[in-house]
Parts: structure tokens; sequence; C-alpha cells
């Protein structure tokens, strides 16, 4: 089965959440957005509903009918496409949220997308953690008592998940890709439990109780000199 054909699978739930922690961290007004995987993009029109965006743009492997929807939406594998008909320098923001696990590799996406952002652009991406508690918990039962390394239709293990990161590690990809990492954060708002935790361990425990990063960086601009 090919990429796509494993795409084309997942339920349409799979692509049609609005993403209301990644617009909660986008505070311009009439911006440029372009969203990478951006599923049936409700979360750009969202943006255009709210002000925050006045031109939004997506791409994605699958065809949702998201070009009705959208101010431009391309078909295409970002991995394998080189000549994405974008205009360069354009956007203040491009989102990729749930993406870059997804890729081969991201370091080369990261690089490649950079054009399309204006001078200081910002990326805001999602980004789970391989450092999850739940996650560490389950792959060492699965792998030690049953001798099982299982990927599974969602989370952390999906099967479509190519690569995985801890905190660390997403800092990393960035900034080695030519972007500063602004702010790096989560949400744990729906975790009564997890949420006393990282209080009462004055914040020690983070990496283990957060199920995903919310990164934003901004372009870095070189000077010819």
């Amino acid at each position: 089965m090919s990429y796509k054909e494993i795409y084309a699978t997942k339920p349409i739930g799979y692509f049609s959440f609005f993403r209301y922690d990644i617009i909660k961290l986008i505070n311009c007004n009439n911006c440029n957005i372009l969203e990478i995987g951006c599923g049936q993009g409700n979360t750009l029109i969202e943006l255009k509903k709210q002000g925050k965006a006045k031109f939004i743009a997506g791409i994605d492997i699958v065809d949702l009918n998201q070009s009705i929807k959208l101010d431009k939406f391309i078909l295409a594998d970002i991995e394998s496409e080189d000549n994405i008909d974008l205009p360069e320098n354009y956007f203040d923001i491009i989102i990729c949220a749930d993406v870059l696990e997804h890729l081969k590799d991201p370091w080369n996406v990261l690089e490649k997308i950079k054009r399309f952002l204006k001078p200081n652009g910002t990326i805001i991406a999602s980004i789970p953690n391989i450092r999850e508690i739940s996650a560490l918990a389950n792959m060492l039962i699965n792998i030690l008592i049953r001798g099982d390394f299982r990927y599974v239709d969602a989370g952390i293990l999906d099967k479509t998940h190519l690569r995985f990161f801890c905190k660390k590690n997403i800092i990393e990809l960035f900034e080695k890709t030519g972007y500063k990492v602004e702010k790096i954060t989560f949400d744990l708002s729906t975790s009564p439990i997890r949420r006393p935790l990282l209080k009462l361990s004055f914040g020690l425990l983070e990496e283990f109780l957060v199920v995903q990063y919310l990164v934003v960086s901004r372009k870095i601009e070189y000077s010819n000199g």
C-alpha cells in the first residue's frame, strides 16, 4: 500500500479538526497564512473568519475539495514536489500542525518552505512528544513483555509517523534549519491530573506529561556581510 493509499484509509474526522490551540498562538490580523497538511482546511477557514488571515492557502496529499474553500489549494506531497506554485517571501505564517513527524526528511522540508515566508516570518508547528509517560509505558510493556512493537491508527505511534521527537530534538530541528525558536509550549487543560502533577513537581515532570509540543519559530535572516 502506498503512502497516499494509507492516508486514503483514514476516517474523514482525521482531516477535519479545528486547531484552536494553533489559532490562539496567532496574534496578527489580515495575515497571509499557508498550512502544510491542511486537511479539510477548517483551521484556515476559522482564521479568516476571525480576521487573523486575509489570504489562506493549503497543501495536502489528499483532495477533499479544499480548492472551493481556500483562496489557494495545492494537491501535492510536500516532500517530493519541488515546483510548488506559491509566491516567495509572501506568507506571514506557515502552519505545520501534526505534519513534520509524518515526513521522511522534515529537516529538508523546513528548508524548502522557508522561501515562502516573508523576512522574519513565522512557522507554527505541533509535534508529538515521544517521551510522554503513557507512550513510553505502552512501548516498554509491548516490547519487553509482549515482544511486540506495533503501530496503531492514531496517537504517537500512528502508523504514518516516520520521525519521533523529544523536546530537545524539536528545538534542534528548527535551529538546524534556519529558524529561531521563540516559544515552545503545551496544553494540559484537558487533563485534571497532569496539571497539578506538573505544578507539584515544579515543572520537572513536564516532558513526561506533555503529549504534544507547540512551537513558534521565526525565520532567520542572514546578512550578506
